[in-house]
């Protein structure tokens, strides 16, 4: 694959680059190989680039990349919208926790029902 900029604009309000560039492939690149192309290119970490669209020019060989490219990990969390697969991705994680807690509250609830019942089974004799 061959990569050519046509434009790199810094813009310190976001505090990110915004690439658009051109790559020269047989196939339509995927979203990770721009990354990691774009990451050699640049020398910064996967982690800080968002790849915005990558289109391809009917019937040629080329297709337009354009991307951002943040000082840090933290930035880009902060500024670009989470896909719903991404934030997908990270809600398992969170509702492992819950359904810990939930797990460890159950048996609680459940002694507590049982010695209600045992009360009443009591009362009644």
């Amino acid at each position: 694959m061959q990569f050519k900029i046509i434009s790199d604009i810094e813009n310190p309000l976001f505090g990110r680059r915004e690439i658009e560039g051109e790559i020269k492939g047989e196939i339509t690149p995927s979203r990770a190989d721009v990354a990691k192309l774009l990451s050699e290119k640049f020398s910064v970490p996967v982690e800080n680039i968002k790849i915005r669209t990558i289109l391809g020019k009917f019937g040629l060989k080329i297709f337009v990349i354009n991307a951002n490219i943040y000082s840090s990990k933290e930035d880009k969390d902060k500024i670009e919208i989470k896909k719903k697969k991404d934030a997908e991705a990270e809600k398992p994680k969170e509702q492992s926790v819950e359904q810990v807690e939930e797990k460890e509250e159950a048996p609680k609830e459940e002694s507590a029902e049982q010695d209600k019942q045992e009360e009443v089974k009591e009362e009644e004799k």
